[in-house]
């Protein structure tokens, strides 16, 4: 295969490359089927500035493997063996997870079936920039990553403060962010304090369970927090936190109401509907108060209650 020319390969525009790194140099050109497969082939010898960079390029290369009707089971071979090779280094060299008494934070993308459809194959570069928002906050409050899968996220704090400077700090990236089409990407937080029981390099028990359904409560923007989080942050400095009372709410499969309180801070919408439960004990002061006059949501689900179910 000839190679480019310069002359060429500045002609070309950028979407004619696999890879563009942030200095703007452009690598894999995918511009004719002999490009894809040398770029199919060369794909693992080129060094990507980090694992978000390499599965966009992935994304990319195989787009123009369909496109130019070319089956690439070597490649694919390869990335899964690459893939298996990364796990096992990473679980000889896990971190050890924090125990004891944690407060955990669960979020997920509002409506992402329908981001998906509206996307397509765009939603992955998408859901990759909602990961790292998620990651970058866990990781600057000293949380720790737990799990991330398809859209939802899992992290665990030592201090209830830092979970709760996490949220705020997703909540506010996120509505600092354009996104492709204009389009909303809407984030439901919930926190809850508590002692999980770790398992195999994650974790377990009611603890678990009742921050999945706390985040389920929530609405896209929001951040719900658990009484035992409430409880948990009395006496820290509030810095600009306020905690709103939305009452006792039976939440799924779990045997006893909890009470929830939704996080409000500068920068931050304040007003949803009532939470996404399918039922609720009115609080005293709530009754005293009115109601708002937002019409409730049905019960949602959450893909981790799924599965802690």
């Amino acid at each position: 295969m000839a190679r480019l020319s310069s002359t060429t390969r500045e002609q070309l525009p950028n979407s004619a490359f696999a890879y563009v790194d942030t200095l703007g140099r452009r690598k894999l050109p995918i511009h004719d089927e002999a490009r894809v497969r040398n770029a199919l082939a060369r794909f693992n010898r080129v060094v990507f500035e980090d694992e978000r960079a390499r599965e966009r390029a992935r994304a990319r290369l195989l787009n123009a493997a369909k496109k130019y009707r070319i089956v690439p089971v070597g490649f694919i071979t390869g990335q899964l063996q690459s893939e298996r090779e990364i796990g096992e280094l990473r679980s000889k060299d896990a971190v050890q997870l924090p125990s004891g008494f944690l407060t955990m934070l669960m979020t997920d993308v509002e409506g992402s079936t329908a981001l998906v459809q509206r996307l397509g194959d765009r939603y992955g570069e998408l859901i990759n920039d909602v990961r790292t928002i998620l990651r970058d906050a866990a990781l600057e409050t000293l949380g720790q990553v737990v799990e991330t899968r398809a859209d939802e996220f899992f992290a665990v704090f030592e201090r209830p403060r830092s979970a709760l400077d996490a949220a705020v700090t997703i909540q506010r990236r996120l509505r600092q962010r354009s996104w492709a089409d204009d389009l909303d990407v809407l984030v439901r937080v919930g926190i809850h304090s508590g002692y999980p029981t770790i398992n195999d390099a994650n974790y377990i028990g009611m603890a678990v369970h009742t921050t999945a359904r706390v985040c389920e409560a929530a609405h896209g923007g929001q951040i719900l927090v658990s009484g035992d989080t409430r409880q948990a942050t009395k006496g820290m400095p509030a810095d600009g936190l306020r905690f709103r009372s939305l009452g006792d709410h039976r939440l799924r499969g779990l045997p006893n109401a909890v009470p929830l309180f939704q996080v409000t801070a500068k920068g931050l919408p304040s007003r949803f509907p009532q939470p996404r439960t399918s039922s609720r004990r009115v609080s005293c002061a709530e009754a005293v108060a009115g109601a708002r006059g937002l019409p409730p949501d049905g019960p949602g689900s959450h893909g981790l209650t799924r599965s802690l179910s």
